[in-house]
């Protein structure tokens, strides 16, 4: 460890990058971003909502059924500039995401529908729990198996 003083600066930042690169190195790839998700039930219905704000729907998300899982995947492109006093700041956002989510067998393409308002986009996926009321198991005993007695 350094010793401080009043004549030597540290740079908070520039030790967290080092930290980063050590631990992820050169070869590390970024994923975009993950939406935030929340699933609820209406009825025999689910309700998958994803939190993707500033997103353009219609030419950046693309929700589809696969392999009896509900995959909802796109790209978040956002670039905003900012001129003030001669200077100029630019942020850049942009990354893929995508979100998978198991379906019963018995639904198909026609029962999900999607809408998309003030950056939560809502997909309900109409029947998904049709049929699937809790089924209660009967646990079969034998007699000769001996009862546990505490030990001593």
């Amino acid at each position: 460890m350094s010793t401080l003083s009043p004549w030597t600066r540290r740079d908070p930042f520039a030790e967290f990058d080092q930290i980063v690169r050590r631990a992820f190195g050169p070869t590390a790839r970024t994923s975009g971003f993950t939406p935030a998700a929340e699933i609820d039930r209406d009825g025999d219905d689910a309700v998958v909502r994803l939190e993707l704000p500033g997103l353009d729907v219609a030419k950046d998300v693309v929700v589809e059924i696969e392999r009896a899982h509900l995959i909802v995947r796109g790209e978040r492109r956002d670039e905003r500039a900012e001129a003030k006093d001669g200077r100029t700041l630019r942020e850049v956002r942009y990354g893929g995401f995508r979100r998978s989510f198991a379906l019963p067998a018995h639904v198909t393409s026609e029962a999900i529908t999607a809408e998309y308002d003030a950056g939560i986009l809502t997909i309900k996926v109409a029947g998904a729990y049709a049929g699937a009321a809790a089924k209660r198991i009967e646990i079969a005993s034998t007699a000769d198996t001996p009862a546990l007695e505490a030990a001593e």
